[in-house]
């Protein structure tokens, strides 16, 4: 799903030895992208940059087509910490063959993860609530909120890009012969807000998602197997086609959100660079964050303090002994 390209040097190297100093490093420009988690992430590598490896860092505002297509063409904001790269992937590529930017790292272990979803009470009671055959056999569970008569299945937003995948993969399982109507929750507060509510009641619930995100942080949901594995050749030529007549089951693919840097950058600053391809996180791990930021209406500048005091078993396993030092001491000194 990625492409990692690497010099000679880093690829030969284990582990850090010397942390980078400010001559290597100098002026360092970060996207700091318009959600919460790309927000956070740009927020803690200024700090581990500027504190642990002497970087003079400093955030930018970006957004996923304009940084890209700056940081190819111009060399500028130096690092994407949170690159949706399937975006623009063949941009992205381009200008990696080209030599003008790399990939430096998987910034989510498990990409970007959509699904169809049931809440996890639900699942403790009924196992076979987590298959597709399992959802189908116990439809009736699943109550319409306008019709009694048929189950309900909540889809995404009429004009978001999920609105397709979603009929569709609805159409392939053959919901609607096990008594579900696609629900439309008119948009992502409607969607969101449908499953605050079957969690205050307890009640059921079956529907369309994706993380990282807070809801899932907040709410512990079980994406439900639908028994086809992954076929991503169908699921690019048919499932996000509308035009598609013939669906099949698939899970969905996992998007690749990498950590894309220029590549000066990665030229004069190669232990910073080791630093970037260590950074990663889990999608379960910042999905509490996102619920943590939310609860504390925190922004990214905020929440930084909060996940380098409280996950240091994290982020310590991203840089050497000499500079997680510099970092708690600068954490102390806040």
């Amino acid at each position: 799903m990625r492409n990692l390209i690497t010099s000679t040097v880093l690829l030969a190297c284990a582990s850090f030895t010397v942390p980078a100093t400010a001559s290597e490093c100098g002026k360092v420009t970060i996207a700091d992208m318009n959600w919460n988690s790309a927000s956070l992430i740009a927020n803690i590598d200024r700090f581990i940059l500027e504190h642990g490896f002497d970087c003079d860092a400093e955030l930018v505002p970006g957004d996923t087509m304009p940084t890209g297509a700056s940081m190819i063409e111009k060399g500028q904001p130096d690092i994407a910490p949170e690159f949706w790269s399937n975006s623009m992937k063949e941009a992205l590529d381009k200008g990696v063959k080209e030599g003008r930017i790399r990939y430096a790292g998987k910034t989510l272990e498990d990409g970007g993860e959509e699904g169809f979803w049931v809440p996890a009470y639900m699942v403790d009671k009924d196992p076979t609530l987590a298959t597709i055959a399992g959802i189908k056999a116990n439809a009736k569970l699943f109550k319409h909120p306008e019709d009694p008569s048929k189950s309900g299945f909540m889809g995404c937003p009429a004009g978001w890009n999920c609105q397709i995948s979603s009929s569709q993969l609805f159409n392939a399982l053959e919901l609607e012969k096990s008594g579900f109507d696609l629900l439309d929750p008119g948009s992502g507060a409607g969607l969101s807000g449908s499953i605050a509510k079957a969690y205050e009641r307890k009640e059921a619930w079956f529907g369309y998602y994706w993380a990282p995100t807070s809801v899932l942080g907040k709410y512990k949901m079980v994406k439900v197997d639908f028994g086809s594995g992954i076929d991503e050749k169908h699921y690019k030529e048919c499932i996000t086609q509308n035009d598609c007549l013939t669906p099949k089951p698939t899970m969905y693919p996992p998007s690749a959100v990498d950590s894309v840097v220029t590549e000066s950058f990665a030229k004069r600053a190669p232990e910073a660079m080791l630093y970037l391809q260590a950074r990663s996180f889990g999608n379960a791990q910042m999905n509490d964050l996102l619920a943590w930021m939310e609860d504390q209406q925190a922004d990214g500048e905020y929440a930084v303090e909060h996940f380098l005091v409280n996950y240091e078993t994290t982020w310590s396993k991203w840089v050497d002994a000499t500079t997680a030092q510099k970092i708690k001491k600068a954490l102390s000194e806040l």
